[in-house]
């Protein structure tokens, strides 16, 4: 049997050891008429995935849902249940002799320190493409038909929004082909899966993460024509479609949408209730802390779609983890997103006349829901909206650039968020994701390269060219002071001190990266123009 296939309809997800939470239904290919079962590794080993999780027998509960099974997992079940009551039952030993660990991507990698920042990205390519994946049994991996980019360190497969910001270094490489491929593999993804999920890992199947696949799609166009629209206009389609499942919403939210004054909104949604595979401990010590139960297990899944896990933004108090409240949240940044997906998309399909119409309303019930519900008009600056109780956060974050990266704002609005960024944000090595020092890895004093480049950008629509430049400065100078001290790019960086490491978090500053390459070549290039 194969464990892993992309031709899913049914995720069993266990709620303990073996009840199950609701799941999501997929796109079968066509000519097939099996159902087959896409199984989590909890549903697949029970009480053996519990035991192996909260008593860490990895530091990295990702460690172990990237194992790859040596048996069937009949087998290994058998095998524990048979063995555990020993007196001298290890429980590791059993784990390292019923599964194969997983490598770093990067561990064997050593920088040249003769090589320049932007050298030492170019030799990075290749050590972070992988080849199109063949199905091994036992194996969490969802395969893909065409090589991909992995951000590297304990990410060993393809993420959703990491690859945009990592195709732009790869365009500045002019490594199209790549770029391609991984198009290839998303809208793959779409069609099969119906959605493209946090990464290809089956754990990560019930949810998605920021949408930025019109933007890749947009980033190719600019370079190879008005063509690519139109050969990933369906999967752009099929990919809205997921996003506004429940866009008929009135009074109680359907997944991701919620109905608002404005008409329907967005929100970071799982489809799963239970501990996250990868953070299973933590999740479930957090949640038996504060005797929290199915809509705290699903906060923090969806904190986890946002890509900004985590972050005060979710948290109700702006302060701690325990007060996480992410599904009652209106994000500034994903409703942008969607609007920047809807613009894509009345190009692809400009001959659908009632499509467009029904795109444009959308959109500018987008940019009245801004206007009149995430604006704060006393510190000029777009803030988060509590949909559940009517009022914005008022957490000064990052996402207030989304607007502008997307032509959404007015002149005046983004004059008041440049210079609120100006006066507060502006760091000696950029832009922090927020002011608050909480100790979560998406707060300060961490800045993330992908936040650097939709400022930028942003900032760029709106004239603001000066303060753009030097932000794209301070970020390529703490990039290349960090390279030249540690031979390495990492994951986010402290953008307050640049004498000391990034930190917060659930797992180390990984080294790689992806994104943090792709970004540094494309300012590198932005700064010369």
């Amino acid at each position: 049997m194969r464990y892993i296939t992309l031709f899913a309809l049914v995720l069993l997800l266990a709620c303990k050891t073996d009840k199950k939470a609701e799941v999501p239904t997929g796109i079968v290919e066509k000519d097939s008429t099996k159902i087959v079962k896409l199984h989590t590794p909890d549903a697949l080993l029970g009480g053996l995935f519990a035991e192996v999780q909260l008593k860490q027998v990895f530091e990295d509960g990702k460690t172990f849902v990237d194992c790859t099974a040596k048996y069937p997992y009949e087998t290994i079940r058998k095998n524990y249940a048979a063995q555990k009551m020993d007196s001298d039952f290890d429980l590791k030993a059993f784990v390292l002799n019923h599964f194969e660990v997983p490598p770093s991507v990067t561990s064997d990698f050593k920088s040249d320190p003769t090589r320049s920042a932007a050298q030492h990205v170019e030799a990075l390519w290749p050590v972070l493409q992988r080849k199109s994946d063949l199905a091994i049994d036992g194996s969490t991996l969802i395969t893909l038909p065409s090589p991909y980019i992995v951000p590297g360190g304990r990410f060993r497969e393809v993420y959703y929004w990491d690859s945009y910001f990592t195709m732009l270094g790869l365009a500045e490489s002019g490594k199209f082909d790549i770029i391609t491929d991984m198009l290839d593999n998303f809208a793959h993804l779409i069609q099969t899966v119906g959605h493209i999920p946090n990464g290809n890992r089956t754990y990560y199947i019930t949810r998605s993460q920021p949408p930025f696949f019109s933007q890749m799609v947009a980033l190719l166009a600019k370079y190879e024509g008005d063509a690519i629209y139109e050969k990933y206009k369906v999967a752009l389609r099929k990919e809205y479609e997921f996003w506004m499942e429940g866009q008929n919403a009135t009074d109680a939210p359907i997944k991701h949408c919620v109905s608002t004054p404005s008409g329907i909104m967005n929100r970071y949604y799982d489809l799963g209730d239970t501990p996250r595979q990868e953070s299973y401990r933590e999740d479930y010590e957090l949640v038996q802390k504060m005797k929290g139960g199915a809509k705290m297990y699903r906060d923090l899944r969806a904190g986890a779609e946002s890509g900004w896990d985590y972050t005060t933004r979710w948290f109700a108090d702006g302060k701690t983890m325990e007060t996480i409240e992410t599904t009652d949240i209106l994000p500034v940044d994903l409703n942008a997103l969607l609007y920047g997906l809807e613009a894509v998309l009345t190009r692809c399909y400009s001959n659908d006349e009632a499509f467009v119409a029904t795109l444009k309303t959308s959109m500018n019930n987008r940019k009245d829901f801004l206007e009149d519900y995430a604006w704060n008009s006393e510190d000029k600056v777009f803030e988060d909206y509590n949909w559940v109780k009517q009022e914005q956060t008022k957490i000064k974050s990052l996402a207030t650039v989304y607007p502008l990266f997307f032509n959404m704002a007015t002149q005046e609005q983004a004059d008041g968020v440049a210079a609120y960024i100006k006066q507060h944000f502006l760091k000696p090595g950029g832009l922090p994701a927020t002011l608050n020092h909480s100790g979560q890895q998406w707060d300060a004093p961490n800045g993330w390269a992908p936040l650097q480049w939709m400022a930028i950008k942003g900032l760029d629509n709106y004239g603001h060219s000066d303060l753009a430049k030097t932000i794209a400065e301070r970020w390529v100078g703490l990039n290349e002071k960090v390279y030249a001290n540690s031979g390495k790019f990492v994951e986010k960086y402290n953008v307050e001190d640049m004498t000391l490491e990034a930190g917060g978090g659930e797992y180390p500053v990984q080294d790689g990266f992806g994104w943090s390459n792709g970004v540094y070549l494309a300012l590198k290039a932005y700064l010369k123009k």
